[in-house]
């Protein structure tokens, strides 16, 4: 028995081991049915893993198998890491989220607002109030979803910086209020990342790098892969008939990229991610040394969007980059209320429900299969995680 062996045995005692056990063939059953190519699949508590399996094949091709380090593209998943940043800097006084977004990006100031809009004419209007970093990190800020459409080529490709990218944002009218509604925007959580930049003095990436993967040991999660870590990743597949097709990637080749894509450009690995989530439950200590505070961790993690409808799945509110569970329902149903996490573009997810202290991470490289906060394959594996958790 090996020390990792060893120490998952010890960290399992809580667990029932053949309940546990059981998500390796509920995995594997998706994988025979085609519904995905591979599955990588994670279960912990603050102190460590309890589980930790792959099942499928990374590449169909090439019959790569799928290893428990696979690479994935974890897309929107990278948002609450964008929270995190900035509940970093709030914590050392370089912003609050009350701040007007403006304050840190003058080219915001004089936003307009849509009034009224038909075939023929739009009215704008100056807003209420301007945009605050909390209304980003909600998506309640009225920003648009994504770029201007003569910029969309440029963004998924990733040829844009981050700077020109909000620039371009900072020139587009809010659509309603700020506050006054949910509207999922990577424009707003782009803008994040920017204001990350502007407050700390360093790229966007930089200081994730140093800030947060490096102290937290994830060697395996950047913005942008290099030649030798590209055959690590899964291929993503779509869904084709009763099988499955190489997809095409929305972002595009992002070898050599220069936009991180603060909304969604993060690759990582399931042990990287439960990285992260071994922070949060630990609120913010990470091995003695403190990396965000408790305050911060509580902060991001509560529900900011009082009654607004958010989400993909009901029964959900916005804290900073992170949904917050308001009363499990559906998908949701295994969890507790205040359990927090997010998906991915291609069908990824990671929740951590501090009640119980534990947290479940999927990884699969897939579209075309519906709304992926609300997959089977997440729902299977939350359910079989936390029924063989001992009460």
């Amino acid at each position: 028995m090996n020390l990792l062996t060893a120490l998952i045995l010890v960290l399992a005692q809580d667990f029932d081991p053949a309940k546990l056990e059981a998500i390796g063939p509920g995995m594997k059953g998706f994988v025979e049915r085609k519904q995905a190519a591979g599955v990588v699949t994670l279960v912990g508590r603050r102190d460590g893993v309890v589980h930790h399996e792959a099942a499928g094949l990374r590449n169909l091709e090439s019959a790569a198998p799928m290893e428990p380090d696979t690479i994935f593209q974890i897309a929107s998943m990278t948002k609450p890491v964008t929270g995190m940043a900035i509940a970093m800097l709030e914590d050392e006084g370089k912003l609050s989220v009350d701040d007007p977004v403006e304050k840190h990006l003058p080219e915001f100031k004089g936003q307009l607002l849509v009034k009224s809009k038909t075939a023929e004419e739009t009215v704008l209007v100056k807003p209420p109030r301007p945009i605050t970093i909390r209304d980003l990190a909600t998506h309640t800020g009225g920003q648009p979803g994504g770029p201007p459409p003569g910029l969309s080529d440029l963004y998924t490709r990733r040829h844009l910086t981050l700077a020109e990218a909000t620039f371009a944002y900072s020139q587009m009218p809010l659509q309603f209020e700020p506050g006054a509604k949910w509207a999922y925007s990577n424009a707003g959580i782009d803008t994040l990342g920017r204001i990350v930049e502007v407050a700390s003095g360093m790229s966007f990436e930089s200081f994730l790098e140093t800030r947060l993967f490096r102290p937290l040991g994830m060697k395996d999660t950047f913005f942008y892969p290099t030649e030798a870590t590209l055959p690590r990743v899964a291929t993503l597949y779509k869904k084709a008939g009763d099988g499955l097709a190489p997809a095409k990637n929305f972002l595009g080749s992002p070898v050599g990229g220069k936009f991180p894509l603060p909304a969604g450009g993060l690759f990582s690995t399931a042990p990287d991610m439960a990285r992260i989530c071994r922070l949060m439950l630990a609120k913010g200590v990470w091995e003695g040394k403190r990396i965000l505070s408790e305050a911060g961790v509580e902060g991001m993690t509560r529900v900011l969007t009082g009654e607004l409808k958010c989400g993909f799945t009901d029964q959900i509110g916005m804290g900073l980059g992170w949904q917050v569970v308001r009363t499990p329902a559906g998908p949701t149903a295994a969890l507790s209320p205040g359990s927090y996490g997010h998906g991915g573009a291609f069908g990824t997810q990671y929740w951590i429900d501090p009640v119980k202290g534990t947290f479940t991470i999927m990884l699969v490289a897939r579209e075309g299969f519906g709304n992926g906060d609300a997959s089977d394959l997440r729902r299977t594996l939350q359910e079989l995680a936390l029924a063989a958790l001992k009460k």
